[in-house]
């Protein structure tokens, strides 16, 4: 299967270039792969970048997870730190998806200085 980037998910999401949002729906129209890593560096782009709101985040993973051309990798633990994500605003998704691939590998808990994720089950505060 093929693959995509950042940048095709950033424009399935924004729809901010005409051009480029062709490209990218014709590309996964085939199907497509989706890494945990590229997810989580889009999501840091629409953030960063784009200043979407948390909300905003959470509604543009749904979309990825639900979209009938895309395979996302993790896909069951992306869900996990999806949940987590929409009922802590104060964390980031990446955090979230750190600690539900720990939980799924068996590898718990999760040592962190971060405050907010120490108090997701899992996760203990050191």
């Amino acid at each position: 299967m093929r693959a995509v980037d950042t940048n095709v998910l950033v424009r399935l999401v924004t729809r901010d270039d005409r051009k480029q949002i062709a490209a990218a729906e014709s590309f996964v129209s085939k199907g497509a792969w989706v890494s945990t890593l590229v997810l989580i560096e889009t999501t840091w782009v629409l953030t960063a970048v784009y200043e979407l709101t948390h909300a905003q985040i959470s509604t543009a993973i749904d979309m990825l997870l639900n979209h009938r051309n895309l395979t996302i990798q993790e896909s069951d633990s992306i869900a996990a730190a999806l949940e987590q994500y929409r009922s802590r605003p104060a964390l980031g998704f990446s955090d979230c998806l750190i600690l539900e691939v720990a939980r799924k590998a068996g590898h718990l808990p999760l040592g962190t200085f971060d405050r907010d994720l120490s108090k997701l089950d899992g996760a203990e505060r050191l």
